[in-house]
């Protein structure tokens, strides 16, 4: 099978099995998306989700979380991973976001880039989730289920495997085709414990093929 055939019936399985994928963090507006990323960082979407409620109510703009001390935003979110750290962060980027953007969030990747505690993959997220821009965001999900799928081969790094999955897969359906493979590893195609056997990609699956089929 070729790379273009096995991109080709992947898209097509997921457009069928899953037409609707979006992700699974709970926002109102691009900043609370973006507090959220930042909070999901080796962190999962529903611990995030437990402790984003009180935050929003507390903090439910930029300005306000700008004006905030580090012990009031440490509380509402020391039972995520990395609190000392993400505080920074938050306080840091509400505060850069007041001084330089108006308290907006920008709709530029380096703009993005530019905010404390955004990396490469929250800039992707948050471009393609609330500005639908065809950016892939490569997180563990991704880039496990790229490589045993086939879809990469030998990739080093999520930047490279960024770069495949956006030359091989359609501009328009980028944003979607994210949340596909990172729902995919999130719920069948895991880390320790795949389910092959209840996955419908097999018939594709480079891992599957080589390690699994009897």
């Amino acid at each position: 099978m070729t790379t273009k055939e096995r991109y080709k019936a992947m898209i097509e399985w997921f457009q069928q099995s899953m037409p609707i994928a979006e992700t699974e963090l709970h926002y109102d507006d691009p900043f609370q998306l973006l507090v959220a990323v930042i909070l999901s960082a080796q962190c999962t979407d529903k611990r995030v989700n437990l402790i984003t409620p009180a935050l929003f109510e507390r903090f439910p703009d930029a300005e306000s979380m700008a004006a905030a001390t580090s012990d009031e935003i440490f509380e509402l979110i020391r039972s995520c991973s990395y609190p000392n750290n993400k505080t920074r962060s938050l306080m840091g980027m509400a505060r850069r976001l007041v001084d330089e953007f108006g308290g907006k969030v920008p709709d530029d990747f380096d703009d993005l880039l530019s905010l404390p505690g955004v990396g490469r993959k929250t800039a992707n997220v948050v471009l393609s989730v609330v500005f639908n821009r065809s950016t892939m965001a490569v997180d563990t999900h991704v880039f496990r289920v790229s490589e045993r799928l086939g879809l990469t081969t030998g990739s080093k790094n999520p930047l490279t495997t960024e770069k495949e999955l956006v030359s091989h897969i359609p501009a328009n359906i980028i944003p979607k085709a994210h949340h596909w493979l990172i729902l995919h590893g999130r719920y069948v195609c895991k880390a320790r414990r795949p389910l092959c056997l209840e996955c419908g990609l097999t018939s594709i699956c480079r891992h599957y093929q080589q390690s699994v089929k009897p």
